[in-house]
């Protein structure tokens, strides 16, 4: 039974950072193909970033691009999305979501079999 469940989400001003983290329970954090989504109050859920855990590298959205970092830490089992110089844009509601299997990470929100609840960000003065 897979789960999934973020936490480091908050309320911060312009500029600064925050830390978001995924612990994953009942699938091997190190064989997956991993990503952050958000979504934004009337706008369709979109991905941030995203990772082969299986050592094949990280890709980020154009908007988030510099600016956040995804990581894993397969001894905690953890996921982490480091999210600096934040902007009042990257307000929304984020979610951590997993696959196994398959040769290829795929990035869409519909090739991913398992997601977390959320965490609230907010980036405002």
């Amino acid at each position: 039974h897979v789960q999934l469940v973020e936490s480091g989400g908050g309320s911060v001003q312009p500029g600064r950072s925050l830390t978001l983290s995924c612990v994953v329970s009942g699938g091997t954090i190190s064989r997956a193909c991993m990503g952050w989504f958000r979504q934004a109050p009337g706008k369709e859920r979109e991905g941030v970033a995203w990772i082969d855990t299986r050592g094949r590298g990280s890709r980020y959205a154009d908007s988030v691009k510099g600016r956040f970092t995804i990581s894993q830490d397969n001894a905690k089992s953890t996921l982490y999305l480091h999210m600096n110089s934040l902007k009042p844009e990257d307000t929304a509601m984020y979610y951590c979501a997993a696959k196994w299997g398959g040769a290829y990470c795929y990035t869409e929100p519909q090739a991913f079999a398992y997601w977390g609840r959320e965490t609230q960000v907010t980036v405002s003065s």
